[in-house]
């Protein structure tokens, strides 16, 4: 009896461990010089996902990258080279701003929302961004507020 719960239960923990990574999407987002009239862009600015999904930042255009510089408590700096893709898995839900570090002040900058949550979206205000992308900014938090 006590085998077969065990069985049982390690058999419905496996499946959801399973199920919870086999559902995890990759997004791609794509560096760009020109998207429409816009210059200097990611594909995406404001985008959001589940955790343990993935975003792959395609280096479209040379010159780009992909630079955190707000993300949830407990979450390490993420930078990518100048020119290469980038992929970054997001494990901690919550809001993380990236820019483009050499097109930071024309308003290369985008959001990732994970997991729905919005809880250091204070944080992520009072981030110092640069140029253009202060306004871009303030657009993008307003369309998530």
């Amino acid at each position: 009896m006590f085998i077969l719960k065990f069985v049982s239960v390690s058999t419905l923990l496996s499946y959801f461990l399973i199920s919870s990574f086999a559902y995890a999407e990759n997004f791609t987002i794509e560096m760009l010089n020109k998207l429409g009239k816009e210059k200097m862009v990611y594909s995406e600015k404001v985008i959001s996902i589940k955790v343990n999904d993935e975003i792959t930042w395609k280096s479209v255009d040379k010159g780009h990258n992909v630079e955190f510089i707000g993300m949830p408590k407990g979450v390490s700096k993420f930078k990518s080279k100048i020119s290469k893709d980038a992929k970054f898995k997001f494990v901690k839900s919550g809001v993380y701003l990236y820019q483009c570090t050499p097109h930071k002040a024309m308003g290369m900058i985008g959001l990732v929302i994970v997991g729905d949550d919005k809880s250091n979206l204070d944080k992520i205000k009072k981030v110092k961004v640069y140029g253009k992308s202060k306004k871009l900014l303030k657009t993008l938090l307003k369309s998530i507020s």
